[in-house]
């Protein structure tokens, strides 16, 4: 017997109103080429009300090794916490049901946690446009590119495997969450940074194994991209605050453009110092926004190129504009709970 097969693997994947995607993500998940007798999938909703526990409960007829939970919470953290107390795996997988992985997915990544001892092991998320149109490939190059997301190696991918500080849909041993704790369920986003955080903080190490890939379908219209980056930013002074640290410098950046412009734009018409200062910032932006504008068009199309010249500032401002919210909130006015009606809820 070999050593994947001598081992049980949970994959939890929290969801909620997800009708619209969680088919592909659970058919992706049926055709893995793990032993199906060592393998369990614990698909934990959120009370969906969109004809989701309908399909859920389809796939858990046909395959035994799939049950259905129920995540009163709501949230992704609260749900993730409900499928570790119920993994019966000392491999654990957190899914995400808006992404498809191929057949090999849990197969590779099992075997890299055991021949690399790390304690969560991630591969890179390849980000798909939600449809065929031009501004859903321009918000996907967004989301793909270090001038949208900086240097984060899952969304931009890495030539080699490395150590890193967090990525997405980690797979964790099992004795992990007994040593560090479960998800922080304060945190609507930013979760899994901030356990991972935790993680290394412990003395654990995360691996990015740039050959393991899932496709991730992103939001289809600006609003949506608007709440969910806005709501990345709110949060991050929260986790900040949970863990006493700044997770990593690049979550600083688009809080620091939003007040640079602020500030600048707010003594313009008593300083010719912020006036110029103001314009210098600006101009440096939106010169390499253009530039990157004509690497979308040239990788994508002319149409795509110029989505992306409002995408990207979309972005950036979102983020910054929740970061300041959250650090008033969180690390000023020290509140316990978010009280911003638009970080609350969801933006699926």
């Amino acid at each position: 017997m070999s050593n994947q097969e001598s081992l049980v693997v949970s994959i939890i994947l929290p969801c909620r109103n997800e009708a619209k995607s969680i088919r592909l993500c659970l058919e992706s998940v049926v055709t893995s080429d793990f032993p199906k007798g060592k393998l369990e999938l614990l698909v934990v909703d959120g009370q969906s009300d969109d004809g989701t526990i309908e399909i859920v409960r389809e796939f858990c007829a046909r395959h035994p090794w799939i049950r259905l939970l129920t995540n009163a919470r709501r949230i992704t953290p609260a749900g993730m916490n409900v499928g570790i107390r119920s993994a019966a795996g000392k491999i654990v997988i957190r899914m995400d049901a808006h992404t498809v992985y191929p057949p090999d997915y849990v197969s590779k990544l099992v075997e890299w946690i055991e021949r690399s001892k790390a304690d969560n092991v991630g591969g890179v998320c390849a980000t798909r446009p939600a449809n065929q149109s031009a501004k859903a490939h321009a918000i996907a190059f967004a989301l793909s590119h270090p001038w949208g997301v900086g240097d984060s190696h899952f969304r931009i991918g890495a030539t080699a495997p490395k150590w890193v500080d967090t990525v997405p849909f980690g797979c964790y041993r099992r004795e992990v969450f007994d040593k560090i704790g479960l998800y922080d369920e304060a945190l609507v986003r930013n979760q899994d940074d901030e356990l991972n955080h935790r993680l290394i903080k412990h003395g654990g190490r995360i691996l990015l194994v740039p050959e393991i890939v899932s496709f991730y379908t992103a939001r289809e219209s600006l609003g949506k991209v608007w709440a969910m980056y806005y709501q990345y930013g709110y949060f991050k002074p929260l986790a900040v605050r949970r863990i006493g640290a700044v997770m990593t410098a690049r979550q600083l950046v688009p809080a620091t453009f939003v007040m640079s412009l602020v500030l600048t734009a707010s003594l313009a018409h008593w300083s010719s110092t912020a006036r110029v200062l103001f314009g210098a910032i600006v101009t440096a932006y939106v010169v390499l926004d253009v530039i990157v504008a004509f690497h979308a068009a040239f990788e994508r199309d002319v149409r795509c190129g110029l989505w992306s010249v409002v995408v990207f500032p979309l972005i950036h401002i979102s983020y910054g504009i929740g970061y300041l919210k959250g650090l008033l909130d969180f690390l000023i006015l020290r509140k316990g709970e978010p009280l911003d009606p638009l970080a609350v809820p969801l933006s699926r």
